[in-house]
């Protein structure tokens, strides 16, 4: 995937694939974000086609009108079986509640990880910290518009206003009403964090985003 594409689509590797149904087909949900999933499907598509993909999470139905970005076929058909490809797709619009659902299930999934790393980390310590990183985004705290950059380049953090809702590779963005000290919190946990966690940290600030446009 190219660099555009991860900053526009921050995604969770599922340690555990999600059942899901594409137009009424098997599939499944390998990786998901607030902004769209990697699936594996039957079948090939090509780049621009829209379909429904519907999924359960504790017994709620989640549905989303989608968009293929990209796919490729890894297993060719053959006698008495369909191709089998597996594709990125971009949430365009969700059904119902399916949006709040959805970022709800993120925050649950990324919280859990990030508690389990800094406890691994720090024989237990730091469950406070996950817990904050958890709650972002879920903020309503309208006193300021627009969003916040932070950008690490190794040494120390370089900040700025913005309109740009977009998450960097090198950082995070977040709404620009989040409070200074659970900024401080993620910033840590970033510049001590793997790849993985750094991941995880953008998911969170995409829910943070996600709740300034509201």
């Amino acid at each position: 995937m190219v660099a555009s594409d991860r900053r526009r689509f921050q995604r969770l590797k599922l340690g555990k694939p999600i059942l899901a149904m594409m137009d009424g087909e098997n599939a499944l949900i390998l990786d998901i974000g607030v902004s769209g999933a990697f699936v594996e499907h039957h079948g090939k598509a090509k780049t621009g086609d829209r379909f429904t993909l519907t999924f359960f999470w504790q017994g709620d139905n989640l549905e989303f009108l989608c968009e293929m970005t990209r796919t490729s076929t890894i297993r060719p058909a053959a006698e008495g079986q369909n191709a089998v490809s597996h594709s990125g797709v971009r949430f365009i619009e969700g059904a119902r509640d399916s949006v709040e659902k959805l970022q709800g299930m993120m925050a649950s999934f990324v919280g859990r990880l990030l508690a389990a790393q800094r406890a691994n980390a720090s024989a237990g310590e730091g469950g406070d910290g996950a817990a904050i990183l958890a709650q972002m985004g879920q903020a309503r705290r309208l006193r300021t518009r627009g969003f916040i950059s932070y950008r690490w380049n190794g040494k120390s953090w370089k900040t700025a206003r913005t309109s740009d809702g977009k998450q960097p590779l090198d950082g995070f963005t977040v709404a620009a009403y989040e409070d200074e000290e659970e900024l401080e919190t993620l910033c840590e946990a970033y510049q001590t964090g793997d790849d993985e966690s750094r991941t995880m940290i953008r998911l969170v600030a995409e829910l943070s985003v996600l709740s300034g446009r509201k």
